[in-house]
């Protein structure tokens, strides 16, 4: 999509799109409230560890009927070091220290940009899907609701908006919960099949060794085990994974 022709659009919410699960289910959340045309999906390239999560971004955007771009954000890997940067280092998470994977301030710098755009287009909301359990399990400091306020409320007086809203649907949610969300939605076993978590860029169970992984793994386990109508193609492999 051309800059021109980008500029003349006109939405009602731009959605922080990763093509991971928890930003694909902000993604459908938005698509309820607003409709598909009324929706963009955004995605960052910053040199990150592995692509694929892009070109599944671009799937599930064209299997909603949304439209989508992408912004270059290669400059991160000449400011700042992370394993989720380039695919040089291994990852590692030591007690007590936040994870190499953590790209320090990537979340408010992507919701300001996203705002930006979306304020641009006519829209007063963007969506990220940060949740809490990722500051608590990973050490990510950027995903709190205290951290989006905070931007939020700087965008506010960018915008000179007072309206303008950050929403992060999932922010208080485990991972379980996120999955009985995307079955209300209709929409949890195309995004099982469909969407990227693995940090190594795996497709489904993925590594099963990464902390993103691990994470979404355990409370996919549970919440299959409590919903054993939900059917995708790596059941066997999750539940089969060591509580």
């Amino acid at each position: 999509m051309g800059k021109e022709a980008n500029l003349l659009m006109k939405k009602k919410a731009v959605i922080v799109h990763s093509g991971g699960m928890d930003s694909s289910l902000c993604l459908a959340l938005a698509i309820q409230e607003f409709g598909a045309s009324e929706v963009l999906s955004l995605s960052f390239t910053y040199n990150q560890r592995h692509s694929i999560e892009l070109g599944r971004a671009r799937r599930i955007s064209q299997h909603f009927n949304v439209d989508h771009v992408e912004v270059n954000l290669n400059c991160l890997s000449e400011l700042t070091e992370s394993a989720l940067i380039g695919n040089n280092q291994a990852i590692e998470h030591n007690p007590n220290q936040a994870p190499n994977t953590l790209v320090v301030g990537r979340n408010g710098l992507m919701a300001r940009l996203a705002a930006i755009h979306a304020q641009s287009l006519g829209a007063r909301c963007i969506y990220m899907g940060v949740m809490e359990l990722e500051e608590a399990n990973s050490g990510y400091r950027d995903c709190s609701r205290l951290y989006m306020d905070l931007i939020e409320q700087a965008l506010r007086l960018d915008f000179a908006d007072p309206g303008f809203e950050i929403r992060t649907p999932l922010v208080k949610m485990n991972k379980k919960e996120t999955m009985e969300l995307g079955q209300k939605l209709g929409v949890i076993e195309y995004l099982l099949e469909n969407t990227i978590t693995c940090y190594e860029g795996i497709e489904k169970e993925g590594c099963m060794k990464c902390p993103a992984c691990q994470l979404r793994n355990q409370g996919l386990k549970v919440f299959s085990l409590e919903h054993p109508e939900v059917k995708y193609s790596y059941r066997n492999q999750i539940l089969n994974l060591i509580a």
